[in-house]
């Protein structure tokens, strides 16, 4: 797909796609003792830029990331200053706003902060810029595999890695005091908890937009199978998605979601299993912080967290990642500073800022074995100044995740792709495996050469 067909594919499309919560609640309050650290904003404009230069970040609204911006403007020492541009907060109005920009061929913008499936189309379009010599060393250094995928395209790297995400099975150990290990097992267990009048639901996001299509390729990758070719030129949908397509089929037909399956995204998952009708739940880590905040402390000493379960036993399970990437925009008249700028905002020390202050899951590896708190001068203290170990208790079952994560198909149809996906297995119940994979086949194959009329 060149750029022309890219930008006339983009055009007027609006869809509800309701993308993870990556920002999340802060697990903690902002400590007094970095606000001495880190610089304000207001110093940082008093100490000047005396040329002016501004580099413009584009990015979802994040509750702690200008924190994040001040901290590296510090480091910038007057040289730039850069100036976070809030983005809607839902990701079709994020990349619709840089989408028309991009193709204005705005030079406004200098740093874009991308969603992880948006980077083969942005690099396609050549909307931005290819990472290279020292900037691609420290961009990729100590970053996961699953991550640093989505930054890369046709074998070359055009974004940094800022953060990612994975889901995990949440669940009550009163209710069940060993979480089940495959969907099997967790299906039956749902029943045998029905028959006895306690909480059974399995709660994911089943509403027909990106987070069916999430569970979808989960349960393909997890399953051993692929919806495109490993280049992301064809089609394959083999046996591991007709598999898939089975256990959503049962799942959803055995009487153990939620009535409101077909309307539920990720807070509505949230909040059936905080709400007691659920037994598990699906879900990324921002369902932590929100059940410490909102749950009585005796409930909180039960909620645990263990790896999505398994499709095939004895095989472990390849869960979805989310998060953002960072992009230079193309257009940009500052590149080596948006570089520069886009390297600080994701290093080692933003990365583990954002994840204690704001939730995200770091997309470098080193951070989650980080023993120093947020600010190493002073002592630790888990309200005040936290570790990893105190906001992310389950540090290392995401990690263990992330080792084996999948990625959505890297394409710069993805959009399409997602948009008839979401269409043709909503609602799960009425899936017919065969005949639905078939249909897949069809339909994404006419989406992947921009045939038809998307939905």
């Amino acid at each position: 797909m060149g750029k022309s067909d890219v930008v006339a594919s983009l055009a007027g499309r609006h869809r509800s796609r309701g993308r993870a919560i990556r920002g999340g609640r802060s697990p903690g309050k902002v400590t007094a003792a970095l606000g001495a650290v880190v610089m304000s904003a207001g110093m940082l404009t008093a100490c000047g830029t005396d040329d002016g230069l501004k580099i413009n970040l584009y990015y979802a609204p994040e509750e702690n990331l200008q924190t994040v911006v001040d901290n590296c403007n510090a480091e910038a020492n007057g040289r730039y200053e850069i100036v976070y541009n809030k983005l809607p907060r839902g990701a079709d109005g994020q990349r619709e706003q840089m989408v028309r920009r991009l193709a204005a061929e705005d030079e406004a913008l200098d740093i874009l902060g991308l969603d992880v499936t948006w980077v083969p189309e942005f690099a396609e379009a050549g909307w931005i810029e290819e990472w290279t010599g020292e900037n691609k060393a420290i961009a990729e250094r100590n970053v996961l595999q699953g991550p640093l995928e989505t930054a890369q395209w046709d074998g070359k790297l055009y974004a940094a890695t800022k953060n990612t995400n994975v889901q995990l099975l949440w669940y009550d150990d009163r209710l069940t005091p060993k979480p089940p290990e495959t969907w099997d097992e967790m299906i039956t267990e749902a029943q045998r908890l029905k028959a006895e009048g306690k909480p059974y639901q399995i709660v994911f996001t089943g509403a027909q937009y990106e987070g069916l299509v999430v569970v979808f390729n989960t349960l393909v990758e997890s399953a051993g199978g692929r919806i495109l070719s490993e280049d992301g030129q064809s089609v394959v949908l083999d046996e591991g998605a007709v598999r898939a397509l089975e256990l959503l089929r049962r799942v959803s037909t055995s009487g153990v979601t939620n009535p409101s399956l077909t309307n539920q995204k990720e807070d509505e998952v949230r909040r059936a299993f905080q709400d007691g009708e659920a037994a598990f739940e699906l879900n990324w880590p921002f369902v932590y912080p929100s059940f410490v905040q909102e749950m009585p402390p005796e409930d909180v000493a039960h909620f645990k967290w263990a790896r999505y379960p398994s499709v095939v036993p004895g095989m472990p399970s390849r869960v979805t990642i989310g998060g953002y990437d960072l992009a230079v925009s193309a257009y940009s008249q500052h590149k080596p500073e948006a570089f520069e700028a886009a390297l600080c905002l994701r290093s080692p020390e933003s990365q583990k800022f954002s994840a204690l202050k704001d939730g995200v899951p770091p997309s470098i590896e080193t951070v989650y074995t980080d023993p120093e708190p947020l600010d190493p001068s002073l002592p630790a203290d888990p309200e005040e100044n936290p570790t990893m170990v105190d906001q992310y208790p389950m540090k290392d079952t995401i990690l263990e995740a992330l080792k084996d994560a999948a990625v959505r198909p890297l394409t710069p149809a993805y959009q399409n792709l997602s948009t008839v996906m979401a269409e043709i297995l909503s609602p799960p119940s009425a899936i017919d495996p065969q005949a639905t994979a078939e249909e897949l086949r069809e339909q994404l194959t006419a989406a992947l050469n921009s045939q038809g009329v998307i939905p």
